[in-house]
C-alpha cells in the first residue's frame, strides 16, 4: 500500500523510522517534502518564508492524492496525548474527502474537534504500526 506519511515536521526523525518500518513490511511510504532537512535543522519548521517558497502544503496534499492512505503521526506534543494540529487536521480532512483510509499512530486526543476527526473514521494503530493493514 501507498502511505502518505503526516504530522508535524517536530517528528522528522520518527517519520523516517516509520517509512523503514512501512518498508519493510512490504508498504511503499511516502515522506514529505523536507523531511531530512527538518532532522538537519528543526528551525525550519518554524521558516513560513521556506513553506512559501517549496509550496509545502501543495506538496504534502498532492502526495495524499497520489497514495492509498495515510499515517498520521500524532506523537504527544504541547503537553497533549496524541496530539493533531491544523497542517494533520487539513491532511486528514484532504485524505478522508479523496476516499484515503486515515491511520492514526495513537488515539484522538480530547480536542476541541475530536469528533471532528471520529466522523473520518480513522483507524487507530494504538503506537503499534504492525496493526497497519
Amino acid at each position: 500500500m501507498k502511505i502518505a506519511i503526516c504530522g508535524s515536521f517536530a517528528f522528522a526523525r520518527q517519520m523516517v523510522s516509520a517509512a523503514k518500518k512501512l518498508t519493510e513490511m512490504g508498504h511503499l511510504p511516502i515522506l514529505p517534502i523536507d523531511t531530512m532537512a527538518a532532522i538537519e535543522d528543526i528551525s525550519i519548521i518554524y521558516d513560513v518564508n521556506r513553506a512559501i517558497e517549496k509550496d509545502i502544503i501543495r506538496d504534502q496534499l498532492s502526495k495524499i492524492i497520489e497514495s492509498d492512505a495515510i499515517l498520521v503521526l500524532n506523537y504527544d506534543r504541547s503537553g497533549v496525548p496524541g496530539y493533531i494540529g491544523g497542517s494533520s487536521l487539513i491532511e486528514m480532512g484532504f485524505a478522508y474527502y479523496f476516499k484515503k483510509k486515515i491511520f492514526l499512530l495513537f488515539p484522538i486526543p480530547d480536542l476541541s474537534y475530536k469528533i471532528d476527526i471520529e466522523f473520518m473514521q480513522p483507524v487507530i494503530l494504538s503506537g503499534n504500526l504492525e496493526q497497519l493493514k
